[in-house]
């Protein structure tokens, strides 16, 4: 799932007719000095992040003036906040609050339908409402296809103990946060505290979206970069993560970085799982030993050798890292010698430099097993392969006896030449990209390797040379699946 920032799911809700207050998001003191001026009344300053208890942080301050705003915003601006550095907050208008509510829109997986949560307490969560006012809270299931009606709003609004004409204006937000969520598939939209103030109007104080992923592609105009339900803005090397998973769903691919700045105590690693319950008992195995993992990555589900390379590649992006650790489930049904060969691919334009150890159990595990040692044979450091008869406690504490041999060495990130292809050489599109074949090598190979290779069968010898066997625009829909043999 996707978060939206508070100035980002209130602009959508004062699109949708939401009430919201008077403000704008502020990049810098000065733009929070120049939002305050024209606001003209004291403000209120709230970092963007996607946490909770914000005021406990330090991350909402008042201002009476545009420069007393000035100043508490540069001292806001570039704080570190857990995971984040802040680099926006929203400054809008302080508002006069003379009481709070709770209204909230979350997928009840259980009913399969959106089900719409008000009470006529707010300003902590619907988990603390409910156990402290379990009478003034009330809910209900809606049906897609019929929608919310008025008097369906104004009935829930009653039940939490509401009425006369402030029931009136609570209902009509209701209906508008249902047709805002829904316009936006919106997994979840949560408005908190939504205030009465004392003119009586009624105001979305906070406010928070959730899209759901799969939609993400629907609403470009939402600029969401990352479809991942991150407690922090993603990373570089997430985003980079992101798009070679948005492109090809064949099998799947996670990448989360857990730290963006590798010190030099303790001891780091690259951490390469496959399948989420091999993953976590590998990852338990390597905390176990000591371990820091910098990042946690997934390839499962029988990913190309492609996704897999690329997979690499991006986990030996992050310099600091003193070896490499790839196990996942001992029984998975993906063949192997796929990640054998992307795993191999991505060391060796790394020429890597720290210790690897790699299991791979699964179909076909003897074989990618023996891809690694017949072609990481001559890197600097070693890499070793192991299936599912090796525990990840036995292979976690092999990669420890490799990193003290190899003298705790950080992995240095060295920039790789722009690719070249060769003259003449044979070129196809793929799904992910374009294959070069070097026909200049062609002919002092004696195995053809990349024929015998081809599960598809896509190639074939033409005067001893590997050519496409088929057209090229089904090469290009996915025919090859890029094994990088």
């Amino acid at each position: 799932m996707a978060r939206l920032y508070e100035y980002q799911s209130k602009t959508l809700l004062q699109e949708g007719g939401v009430r919201v207050p008077a403000g704008a998001v502020a990049f810098s003191a000065a733009e929070a000095r120049a939002v305050a001026e024209k606001i003209g009344k004291p403000v209120v300053l709230k970092i963007q992040v996607w946490l909770t208890g914000r005021a406990g942080l330090g991350g909402i301050q008042f201002a009476a003036t545009p420069q007393e705003a000035e100043d508490r915003a540069a001292k806001m601006i570039g704080m570190r906040v857990r995971n984040y550095v802040i680099d926006r907050i929203l400054v809008e208008e302080k508002l006069a609050i003379k009481a709070e509510y709770f209204a909230g829109l979350v997928i009840d997986d259980a009913q399969k339908c959106p089900l719409l949560v008000f009470s006529a307490a707010g300003g902590t969560g619907v988990e603390e409402i409910a156990r402290r006012h379990p009478g003034k809270i009330a809910a209900m299931p809606i049906d897609v296809g019929t929608g919310l009606s008025a008097f369906e709003a104004r009935d829930l609004v009653r039940r939490a103990g509401l009425t006369g004409s402030v029931m009136i204006q609570l209902a009509e937000v209701l209906a508008k946060l249902y047709r805002v969520a829904r316009a936006k598939d919106a997994r979840s939209a949560e408005i908190n505290p939504l205030v009465l103030t004392e003119d009586d109007l009624i105001y979305a104080a906070d406010c928070h979206l959730v899209i759901d992923d799969y939609a993400v592609f629907r609403h470009p105009e939402l600029g969401i970069e990352v479809a991942r339900e991150f407690d922090r803005p993603p990373t570089e090397l997430e985003k980079i993560a992101y798009k070679v998973e948005e492109r090809d769903h064949r099998g799947t691919f996670y990448f989360f970085q857990m730290t963006d700045r590798i010190p030099a105590e303790g001891i780091f690693i690259g951490f390469h799982g496959a399948g989420g319950g091999g993953s976590m008992m590998s990852m338990d195995a390597v905390l176990n030993r000591g371990f820091k993992p910098a990042n946690y990555c997934d390839t499962s589900g029988n990913p190309p050798a492609s996704k897999v390379y690329r997979a690499a590649k991006i986990i030996l992006s992050q310099p600091g890292i003193r070896g490499y650790f790839a196990s996942g489930s001992g029984v998975a049904s993906q063949e192997q010698y796929h990640s054998a060969r992307g795993l191999v691919k991505a060391f060796l334009e790394e020429a890597l430099s720290v210790p690897a150890v790699i299991r791979l159990g699964g179909n076909f595990e003897e074989e990618a097993i023996r891809i690694l040692a017949a072609y990481c044979q001559n890197l600097p450091a070693k890499v070793e392969g192991y299936g599912r008869d090796d525990a990840p406690e036995r292979c976690a504490a092999r990669l420890e006896e490799l990193i003290r041999e190899n003298k705790a060495a950080a992995h240095e990130v060295r920039p790789i030449p722009e690719f070249r292809p060769a003259a003449g050489a044979c070129a196809f599109d793929t799904l992910t990209g374009k294959i070069f074949i070097d026909h200049g090598l062609c002919p002092a190979c004696r195995s053809k390797g990349c024929i015998e290779a081809c599960a598809p069968k896509i190639l074939k010898l033409e005067a001893d040379r590997p050519v496409l066997a088929i057209a090229p625009e089904e090469a290009k829909k996915g025919k090859c699946t890029e094994c990088l043999a």
